[in-house]
């Protein structure tokens, strides 16, 4: 050993290097690799083997895949249950599909996606227990290849029962694999070994003496505070997680082997600030003093000893959330085998921070009545939670840092309700929080993609839409203003809000935290109309109205939509709430009216006057709310307008969920939660605190819920991170950047869409089908959610744009050009059950029924697979099959089904099923 100053330490090069030595085989004594098929087209697979004497729990282990020379996971398998001894477990290629193989398979899973010039790892824990080619290294196309030996076209099988622990050597398959042909599935299930007890990894072996060594567990002490504070100890252990670079914490955390006491922790920050860095792995003996540093315990480092030839680091200590005791792992490396959700991300802009959690949260008064039990899901909320660090302790870090491990980009982003596994790195006190400092890249999963626009049918939509002040007076001009700073910033915001709206595409919109100067919604308009055509839309004049900085505003298409009569306001005369606007409208194309009131209620942030927070969740000033809401309902039953229309909705940010009390008086006078009939408990248009709830609301009268055809939030912008917002406060250049001209992050609250049945539903004559000449591909078959639906009706609806009553349902069918044929999706109005917040919930909706290509002629639909039986996998990895002249399709037509998960009725209840879903149909006119 050496001990070795801070200029030592700069000359040492004590990076890791990469092995130059060959793999070799050991003895089995765990779970190994048996067989690895890379077979054609998707025909892959890899067979894990239990050589020893007693039943393995798998769930303990990972099967890993790493392509194209990557240090960072490009799939993870956590396998299921019991491996019996002398056991396989083959995973297959979800794409696979020759019978021979798939009749084998135990499990589908993406770590099959390899082509040879992967590796693949069995871990337990942080342990490899075998792996197959070389991390960090990219043999090519030639894939790993040695003595005739390839992970190429061939099916590979061990020769005896030996295991590669070290995915860093340079890989030979040939050591220990046998090979055969391409598609050679005979050897699964047929390797023998002689039954072994299961052992655990060899353990570490003993560090070299240092006098007067503490143990670290002795250090931190079973409390919070360490008993030695103010003491000079030395420690010795290995670096498990270096934060020493640029704006990080200026020292390394140190764990030791442990003291066989689970209430102390074995891990231990050392403060170490101008010291050149340490790398993760290297053994040490830090001598200096013990401090307790902002609820922390530390070592602030004197001298420290880098030994060599310590052994193996300590393997990361597995936890899930909650974690119950967060001190007795107190700078340990930890990881987290679950799947955790992202709930929140606030302060990750600019502190890098994201909190996740085991299942999205929702918000208590969204889902309870405000009392002890919502009170008491807001503290299991507040448990059932992690803050991941980003390992910096400066603001506004850059390049901002994926939980993937991967720099935050326009392409690689997260969104909210996202899944991570093998969350990994180390538990940190700081900033009065529990945060994990990561030491490597989660697994990370798109499972809340972006949206499209949501379809809520009709002939008239009613938008609301809180546009998170948009004042065209910036800050830097008045100390009153509440939006953009300057020039820059306004343009940016005002580009977003209007792609938003142009996509929504509403005849009415209700806005709300808009400038109340009069002219800011002109000039808004102004912009939508230069982004959709000249006198798209118009606004309703209502001047300055009230005396609030901010107020709602009404625009409509004057296309589509009259105005009968004009605008009215209730003013609450409390000082709080903002006055309640109603315009009644005329559908042109109907001649039916629809009262539509705009409102914003009092927030939940201040303070009123008599109301403190009473702590049952539903905030300050529900007292206020409730008045006004009340007061609302009754000003409406008389006709402010003078229209004598029977239909109102009421729309906008009412700053209650669902389950308080200004709701329920609404409810109480009659009006339908419509965001509820359609989206149902978990609908959510708002996260707050990383819980969602909906605080946007879309209530109708008796009169008007019978014609709602749909209601929905469309979520572009609750999910997504502020990096993406138009501010450039609190940002480094590369993450100024990230903005781009879109919908997403366009403002805090996601926009609520209503569809609205006005004039009658008409079924047109059909028409003709055109002659045409295609050159179509498959589409995209929709994600299911529904149960069993009704046979479809005859006739031509499929191919005739409009709404239908037939079969006593309704229908409705919207086609467009497409190449240069024409397609038509159909839709049925019924119940359909969905999997939201980990229930399954039956709403009323718009349903997909079928997707239809109109007559043309056979000849353009050649080579098509569309066209002719056959089954194939798309490029997303989705299979398909066509049949074709069936009794289904009769003469000159084709079906075509593809693979989805849908949810399906059981004896008990409902659940997730995979299977062939039909999606199409082309017809020919020959």
């Amino acid at each position: 050993m050496a001990v070795l100053s801070a200029t030592a330490l700069a000359l040492s090069g004590l990076g890791a290097l990469a092995s130059t030595t060959t793999a070799h085989a050991a003895p089995a004594s765990d779970l190994m690799f048996s067989v690895y098929i890379e077979g054609s087209a998707n025909e892959k697979a890899i067979e894990v083997y239990n050589p020893t004497a007693a039943a393995v729990d798998m769930s303990a282990y990972r099967i890993s895949l790493y392509v194209n020379g990557k240090t960072t996971t490009q799939a993870t398998l956590v396998p299921e249950g019991s491996l019996a001894a002398g056991g396989y477990y083959v995973i297959t290629n979800p794409q696979a599909v020759k019978a021979d193989l798939v009749a084998q398979s135990d499990v589908t899973s993406g770590v099959t996606a390899f082509n040879g010039n992967d590796v693949l790892t069995l871990t337990k824990g942080s342990v490899t227990v075998d792996s197959m080619g070389q991390l960090g290294v990219d043999p090519g196309a030639a894939g790993w290849t040695a003595n005739g030996v390839s992970m190429v076209n061939m099916t590979l099988t061990k020769k005896a029962c030996t295991v590669d622990t070290d995915p860093s050597d340079v890989y030979d398959p040939s050591v220990d694999y046998a090979a055969a042909a391409i598609d050679d599935y005979t050897t699964l299930g047929t390797l023998k070994c002689d039954a072994v007890e299961p052992t655990d990894p060899p353990t570490d072996p003993t560090d070299p003496p240092v006098e007067g060594v503490t143990l670290i567990g002795t250090v931190q002490g079973e409390g919070d505070t360490s008993p030695l504070a103010g003491g000079t100890v030395t420690v010795q252990g290995h670096v498990v997680g270096s934060f020493q670079g640029e704006n990080q914490f200026s020292g390394y955390y140190v764990q030791d082997a442990g003291d066989d006491n689970s209430a102390t922790s074995d891990g231990i920050f050392v403060y170490a600030p101008g010291v050149a860095p340490l790398t993760n792995g290297t053994h040490v003996a830090v001598t200096g003093t013990v401090k307790e540093a902002f609820g922390q315990t530390q070592i602030d480092q004197s001298a420290v000893v880098v030994q060599e030839d310590a052994g193996t680091p300590p393997a990361a200590t597995q936890l899930t959330v909650p974690v119950p005791n967060p001190e007795s792992v107190e700078g340990m490396l930890v990881t987290f085998p679950q799947k955790l959700t992202i709930l929140e991300f606030f302060q990750y802009g600019r502190f890098g921070e994201i909190v996740v959690g085991p299942e999205r949260q929702n918000t208590p008064t969204a889902v309870l009545d405000p009392g002890p039990v919502a009170a008491a899901l807001a503290v299991q909320n507040g448990q059932r939670r992690l803050i991941l660090d980003d390992g910096r302790g400066n603001q506004n870090p850059t390049p901002a840092m994926h939980p993937n491990g991967k720099p935050f980009t326009t392409t690689n982003f997260f969104r909210g309700g996202d899944k991570l596994i093998d969350v990994t790195g180390i538990m940190s006190y700081r900033n009065n929080a529990w945060k994990l400092q990561p030491t490597v890249g989660a697994g990370y999963t798109n499972s809340n993609p972006r949206p499209s626009t949501p379809v809520v049918g009709g002939d008239f939509t009613v938008a609301s839409f809180n546009v998170l002040n948009y004042f065209t007076t910036l800050t830097s001009e008045s100390k009153d203003a509440r939006g953009a700073d300057n020039a820059e910033e306004f343009e940016r915001q005002r580009i977003k809000i209007i792609k938003a709206m142009a996509e929504i595409n509403a005849d009415v919109f209700g806005l709300m935290e808009i400038e109340n100067n009069g002219t800011a919604v002109e000039n808004l308009v102004k912009g939508l109309n230069s982004e959709m055509g000249a006198e798209t839309y118009k606004a309703v004049n209502t001047g300055v109205l009230g005396s609030d900085a901010i107020i709602q505003a009404i625009i409509y298409k004057p296309a589509t939509t009259a105005l009968a009569g004009k605008w009215a306001a209730y003013d609450f005369m409390d000082q709080k709430n903002r006055p309640n606007l109603v315009q009644t409208f005329t559908h042109k194309a109907s001649g039916e009216m629809v009262n539509v009131s705009i409102n914003h209620l009092k927030s939940k942030g201040s303070a009123c006057a008599g109301e403190p927070d009473l702590g049952d969740g539903a905030g300050n000033c529900n007292l206020t709310r409730t008045k006004a809401a009340q007061d609302m309902s009754a000003w409406l039953a008389t006709d402010p307008t003078g229209q004598k229309a029977d239909r109102t909705v009421i729309i906008g940010d009412l700053n209650s969920y669902d389950h308080e009390d200004p709701i329920k008086a609404l409810v109480a006078a009659g009006y339908t939660d419509m965001m509820k009939q359609f989206g149902g408990e978990y609908a959510y248009s708002y996260v707050f605190d990383g819980q969602i709830g909906y605080l946007d609301h879309a209530l109708a009268n008796d009169a008007a819920r019978g014609d709602i055809t749909g209601t929905a939030a469309w979520h572009i912008n609750a999910d997504e991170a502020t990096l993406f917002d138009y501010e450039l406060d609190f940002k480094a250049p590369a993450e100024q950047n990230l903005w781009q001209a879109n919908p997403y992050r366009s403002s805090d609250h996601d926009p609520v869409i209503i569809g609205l049945q006005m004039g009658d539903v008409v079924t047109p004559e059909p028409t003709p089908a055109p002659t045409v000449t295609v050159t179509a591909q498959p589409s995209p078959a929709p994600t299911v959610t529904v149960t069993a639906t009704p046979a479809p009706p005859t006739g031509d609806l499929y191919e005739t744009p409009g709404f239908h009553y037939v079969n006593g349902r309704k229908w409705m069918t919207t086609c467009e050009p497409y190449s240069v044929t024409v397609r038509c999706w159909t839709y049925i109005w019924g119940t359909q059950v969905q999997y939201t917040g980990g229930q399954f919930v039956k709403v009323n909706g718009w349903l997909f029924n079928n997707l239809t290509y109109v007559a043309a002629p056979r000849s353009v639909w050649k080579d098509n697979k569309l066209a002719y039986d056959n089954s194939w996998t798309a490029a997303d990895g989705r299979r398909w099959r066509t049949e074709c002249e069936t009794a289904l399709t009769g003469r000159n037509g084709c079906r075509s089904w593809a693979e989805a998960t849908v949810i399906e009725p059981t004896g008990s209840g409902y659940a997730l099923v995979k299977k062939f879903v039909f999606n199409n149909i082309v017809r020919f006119s020959n």
